[in-house]
């Protein structure tokens, strides 16, 4: 286990997110704080970067401009991006900061992104989500 996971463990545990999962040998921990909009974020230490992701809706059978509107909205995001999975089948919040740098504050950045990208784009993305 490297150094960095019980110190992002630790930043999380600080930032009020409850852990929902943890896996020490892949240094990955799941934490969620529903009255943020923050379920199930992955939080995964892979050396030398922090990735944080979590799963936003799976993408509509007949997407439409979706993805012209994800790029859209990542021109304003202060943190991470939209992105799709490797099936391309759910629309994902996902960003990497680097490990021997990290400080709580960078990861509450981070996260605080999260949670404005979904405060702002929280309707339209619901929309989308019903085609």
């Amino acid at each position: 286990m490297s150094e960095y996971f019980n110190t992002v463990k630790s930043y999380l545990q600080d930032l009020n997110l409850a852990v929902d999962e943890e896996d020490t040998a892949e240094e990955l921990v799941v934490v969620s704080d529903e009255d943020r909009g923050i379920n199930h974020l992955i939080v995964d230490c892979e050396d030398p970067i922090l990735i944080i992701e979590q799963a936003i809706m799976p993408v509509p059978n007949v997407p439409g401009d979706l993805y012209k509107r994800l790029l859209e909205m990542n021109r304003t995001l202060v943190h991470g991006a939209f992105t799709l999975d490797d099936e391309t089948s759910t629309v994902l919040f996902r960003d990497t900061l680097r490990l021997d740098t990290l400080d709580r504050s960078e990861l509450e950045g981070s996260i605080t992104a999260l949670e404005l990208a979904l405060a702002e784009n929280a309707a339209e993305l619901l929309e989308y989500s019903h085609q």
